[in-house]
C-alpha cells in the first residue's frame, strides 16, 4: 500500500513540474515567470524529499531544508530588486 502512494506522489510531483514549466514559458509578466520558478524550487524540494525516503537516507532532508531557505532568501531579494526598479 506504501508503494502505490509513494508512486501517486511521484507521479503528482512530476505533474506540478510540468505545469510549473508551463507557467515559466507562457508567463506574460516576469513576476509570472518569479512566482513558476518558485513553485518549482518548492515541488525539487518535495522530490528531494521523497528521494530522501526512498533511499533511507535522510541526510538529503538537511539538503531541502538549506534548499529551501536558500530560495526563500532568493524570491525576497528579487521582490526587493523589483520594489526599487518600479
Amino acid at each position: 500500500m506504501a508503494d502505490v502512494i509513494l508512486q501517486i506522489a511521484g507521479a503528482l510531483i512530476f505533474m506540478g513540474i510540468a505545469c510549473g514549466v508551463v507557467r515559466l514559458i507562457i508567463g506574460r509578466t516576469i513576476v509570472d515567470r518569479i512566482v513558476a520558478i518558485d513553485m518549482l524550487t518548492v515541488i525539487s524540494i518535495s522530490l528531494i524529499a521523497l528521494y530522501a525516503h526512498l533511499s533511507g537516507r535522510f541526510v538529503y532532508i538537511d539538503v531541502a531544508l538549506v534548499y529551501g531557505l536558500l530560495s526563500f532568501l532568493a524570491v525576497l531579494a528579487i521582490a526587493r530588486f523589483l520594489e526599487r526598479r518600479s
